[in-house]
């Protein structure tokens, strides 16, 4: 059987395929964000937030409300005790945590959705030498007493301000933080 031409107009449709997008984006649409290696090479990115617990900014939105981090833990024991009034999404890419108020362990390659309303207790076993994960959280996070109390809270905003005390400490400069806000 011999080759055949190609119909007229399927050079064209095979070329369109390829093509990118032929107009201007919104002029109001932020910039892209890419992390070319979320887990840094720079120990100074990683944000200190209690004795042997990091994150690692990946992005900060101010308008929806939500922040993307690592959670870097190099120690065992009960992280703390909070609530979301929103939901949380979480990838294991190293170690293992639990939560004391549920009978699952998030393992190493695992995913976590935690739905709205949730309240926990973060727990990191003595087994563990490094946790690290990955969690979208949207809204904030309370902090509560084992009775439900208000003890304190993180939102988007509170992670901006500890990003710009941290690495203006460091000499990476306040402005820092800003290629992860969005």
């Amino acid at each position: 059987m011999s080759q055949s031409k190609a119909a007229p107009g399927e050079n064209a449709e095979a070329t369109q395929k390829t093509m990118p997008y032929q107009f201007d984006q919104p002029r109001e649409m932020r910039p892209d964000l890419v992390v070319p290696s979320a887990v840094p090479d720079d120990e100074r990115v990683w944000v200190p937030q209690s004795e042997n617990v990091w994150f690692r900014p990946l992005c900060l939105n101010v308008s929806a409300g939500y922040w993307m981090n690592l959670l870097r833990v190099r120690r065992s024991g009960v992280l703390s005790r909070h609530r979301h009034p929103a939901p949380v999404h979480g990838y294991v890419i190293k170690g293992s945590w639990r939560y004391l108020e549920h009978d699952w362990i998030a393992t190493e390659g695992g995913y976590v959705f935690e739905p709205p309303g949730d309240t926990h207790t973060l727990v990191v076993d003595e087994d563990v030498e490094e946790m690290i994960t990955l969690f979208n959280v949207n809204g904030c996070m309370y902090y509560v007493d084992p009775w439900g109390k208000n003890i304190g809270y993180e939102d988007v905003f509170t992670k901006i301000d500890m990003c710009r005390a941290h690495y203006d400490s460091i000499g990476l400069g306040a402005d820092f933080v800003d290629q992860f806000i969005r």
